[in-house]
């Protein structure tokens, strides 16, 4: 079980998204305290520990600390813009 902790820039992101896109991407955020890693999700390059998690147009980037079971969600927007953090 990890602790799912959303940081400023990513709840930024999370109050400019469509209502549809944001439930999808509530459950995304619902199942990472399941599994840090689910299927699907990506290592980003250059990273120890960032990963990405595609949700039609949008991504969610977090990093995994498994010495405190903890998920950080970094950025949540577009794909075209999530990446500037």
């Amino acid at each position: 079980m990890y602790e799912v902790t959303i940081e400023t820039g990513a709840a930024k992101g999370l109050r400019k998204l469509p209502k549809e896109t944001l439930q999808r991407i509530a459950q995304e955020l619902r199942s990472l305290s399941q599994d840090a890693r689910p299927p699907g999700c990506r290592k980003i390059v250059g990273s120890e520990n960032a990963y990405r998690i595609r949700v039609g147009d949008y991504r969610i980037v977090y990093r995994v600390d498994e010495r405190l079971n903890r998920v950080a969600v970094q950025a949540i927007g577009h794909r075209k813009d999530v990446y500037r953090w």
